[in-house]
């Protein structure tokens, strides 16, 4: 009895005095408001979590990080302000119309948002898919998010204007031109994105040179309007996606799935050391392993080339004679063809390129058996250290412009005959 007395009482004094009666109702709605997001989030979020750790991906940090549940709560105190407000007695429906399309509003936004994060955790799980790197779909995913907000900005001005959506989407018929300006550069990089995980042109891990843009080094990223690289000095270069369709640019990843790179440098030989071997280089060059089986069949073969001659063999100008550049390129392509970290299923050339004014290039053309950069260059460099300093074996000579000391030790010389 006493405390229909109360309600009561309450009631009377709610009639008489209007404004106590809409304060009170506004403040019980806030507190409905406030205790549904308590509920939600304190005691809902948390028993989805604990559900969630029976999982493989409750314990993943990288995909809790984007919580779309958590942001999905934060629509239920918006939607108890919707249902609420229209029973608050005395309140102006102008101010409730507004209110509604407010929390309306705010509900939208918190959709778009909750979405937006779902794609990040498809995102994220596509991303450990080992075929991945060949297929990025981080562009689609942006597409989508712009997507989403763009029909969240229209849902959200429809509410908050409270006209339907169709009337602003009628308008954009009218407003096309200006979209695709706006749009320009995301619909030609949509494009681009599309064309480069179409055709597999680049993908994430790869290393692209492009000289003109200033990247060489590794794709640590493919976004819709941007390519990330990393160079080799560490620096970060940034690509507008489309340069890489409308750009020419060097990819290495051919290089690096044949499992050998190129090595392709010549030595630059003093043409005038080059001359025929002499019988005491001939004998000294046949204790040589790598060229004692060349060289006793090479002289076999000139032998008999010489005997056909007959008389015309009596002048050494008729006859075949070894010199010491081709018993050099067979010493280096027997090197090469011994050596165990040389690809031998891969083109292997020692050749002669055309002579120039700093002497007769002598080009190496293999593939080591490894793409790993430091080993590449400590072959490489091996390789070259040893026929440098073998090249007085044969009699020959590197060539290099003079310098300061080769200048000062002909000044002395002239000096002294003087």
């Amino acid at each position: 009895m006493e405390h229909f007395d109360l309600l009561s009482a309450l009631n009377d004094y709610f009639v008489v005095n209007p404004t106590m009666a809409t304060i009170a109702t506004l403040v019980f709605l806030l507190f409905l408001a406030t205790a549904a997001n308590f509920f939600v989030k304190r005691i809902l979020i948390r028993i989805a979590h604990k559900l969630l750790r029976f999982t493989r991906y409750g314990n993943d940090a990288e995909i809790m990080r984007h919580d779309a549940f958590a942001r999905l709560a934060n629509a239920v105190p918006a939607m108890v302000v919707i249902i609420g407000i229209s029973h608050v007695p005395n309140m102006p429906d102008t101010l409730s119309l507004i209110i509604s399309n407010l929390a309306g509003a705010f509900i939208i936004l918190t959709i778009a948002i909750a979405l937006g994060h779902v794609l990040d955790i498809i995102n994220t799980l596509y991303i450990r898919h080992p075929g991945s790197a060949s297929k990025p779909i981080k562009g689609y995913i942006q597409v989508l998010k712009i997507a989403i907000s763009v029909v969240c900005t229209i849902l959200i001005i429809a509410t908050l204007i409270d006209k339907s959506p169709l009337i602003l989407l009628s308008g954009l018929g009218a407003m096309a031109a200006v979209l695709m300006l706006v749009f320009q550069d995301t619909l030609l990089s949509l494009v681009a994105s599309i064309q480069i995980s179409s055709s597999d042109m680049v993908r994430v891990g790869d290393w692209i040179e492009m000289p003109n843009l200033n990247a060489d080094g590794d794709v640590i990223d493919i976004a819709l309007h941007t390519v990330k690289v990393q160079n080799w000095d560490k620096t970060i270069t940034t690509l507008p996606t489309r340069r890489l369709v409308t750009d020419p640019f060097k990819n290495w990843r051919g290089m690096q799935e044949s499992g050998g790179r190129r090595i392709k440098r010549a030595i630059q030989l003093d043409q005038a050391s080059i001359h025929f071997l002499t019988e005491d280089e001939r004998h000294h060059l046949k204790t040589l392993s790598l060229l004692s089986d060349y060289l006793q069949g090479k002289e076999r073969e000139l032998t008999d080339w010489n005997t056909r001659l007959g008389e015309c063999g009596r002048n050494p100008a008729n006859t075949r004679r070894l010199t010491n550049i081709g018993t050099f390129r067979a010493y280096i392509r027997n090197y090469l063809q011994t050596h165990p970290l040389i690809r031998q299923d891969m083109t292997l050339l020692v050749r002669q390129l055309s002579p120039a004014a700093d002497g007769l290039p002598l080009e190496v053309y293999c593939f080591t058996a490894t793409t790993l950069w430091a080993e590449y260059e400590t072959i490489q460099s091996d390789l070259f250290d040893h026929l440098y300093a073998i090249l007085p074996e044969f009699g020959l000579r590197a060539f290099q412009q003079p310098s300061g000391a080769d200048l000062a030790g002909l000044g002395s010389q002239i000096k002294i005959n003087a």
